[in-house]
């Protein structure tokens, strides 16, 4: 028999799963005599090996069950007495389930709530507690290079949350000194940065 004829024969094959289903979308009576048959005699068993490959999921057992009987249903040619026993060809069938829904699982990140990303975050130092860490030490670096005047006036106005006013009356100079300080402290510390590799 030939490939095309053998494709022709298992298209208008009358035990096709498509051909299986009567007009009106339920079974026939001989497809509901197999799954009866199917239950009756595996699902049970079957029920229990799945139960340990699941780990004792009892829900997720069942569904393996109920999906392994409907492939059963669906390719009754595996209960050809020449291709040997059903329940080993079921019990396969099962195996595989379970194995790709593992797999579908590991390759599929878990779900977490924010929580959970919080704890997580607050409990492993990672990337951000080092990238800050370098950058204080590039901003300490920077303003060593600073004039001690300019260093004096972000101290107090940025570091000690001072006003103007409140700096000039601490570092005893006029309020307009204190303003174009500022503005010159700044101007040279984020030259100070720029040269080290941060925007500031």
């Amino acid at each position: 028999m030939s490939r095309s004829s053998r494709k022709r024969d298992q298209k208008t094959d009358p035990d096709d799963s498509a051909h299986r289903v009567s007009g009106k979308g339920t079974l026939s009576t001989a497809d509901e005599e197999l799954l009866r048959t199917l239950y009756a005699e595996h699902a049970g068993p079957l029920f229990h090996y799945v139960l340990r490959l699941t780990s004792g999921d009892w829900q997720w057992a069942e569904d393996v069950v109920q999906e392994t009987l409907l492939r059963a249903w669906q390719h009754p040619a595996a209960f050809d007495p020449a291709r040997g026993p059903a329940r080993a060809w079921l019990c396969t069938v099962a195996r595989h389930l379970v194995i790709d829904a593992h797999r579908a699982r590991r390759a599929r990140p878990a779900e977490v709530g924010g929580e959970a990303l919080e704890r997580a975050a607050e409990q492993a130092p990672g990337e951000d507690e080092i990238e800050q860490a370098l950058q204080s030490w590039a901003v300490a670096d920077a303003i060593r290079t600073l004039t001690p005047d300019h260093r004096a006036i972000l101290l107090e106005t940025y570091y000690r949350g001072r006003t103007m006013t409140e700096a000039a009356r601490v570092l005893g100079i006029p309020l307009g000194t204190v303003k174009s300080r500022t503005y010159y402290a700044l101007h040279a510390l984020r030259l100070a940065l720029q040269e080290r590799g941060i925007e500031p």
